[in-house]
């Protein structure tokens, strides 16, 4: 699952890098590349692709939650006559 934002970090790390030895470029500018080309779009992906799994957990809390609930009322009403 991780492996395409492991491979885009890589991309644009040689970006940066080339950015930051080119005779033309600069550390800053290398610095900006990875930040904006690397960082920002995979940390955005990888927030996405995990959505389901932060979905999928709050369900099972909250369900997890009502049954406790439920248990915890059923056990103040005491037994039946």
């Amino acid at each position: 699952m991780y492996i395409v934002p492991i491979a885009w970090l890589y991309v644009a790390l040689m970006m940066s890098v080339a950015e930051a030895t080119n005779t033309n470029g600069s550390v800053l500018g290398g610095i900006l590349t990875f930040i904006l080309y690397g960082i920002l779009p995979t940390s955005i992906m990888v927030y996405l692709m995990g959505t389901p799994h932060r979905k999928k957990a709050r369900l099972a809390l909250e369900k997890a939650e009502t049954e406790a609930t439920q248990l915890q009322d059923s056990d103040k009403a005491g037994p039946k006559p």
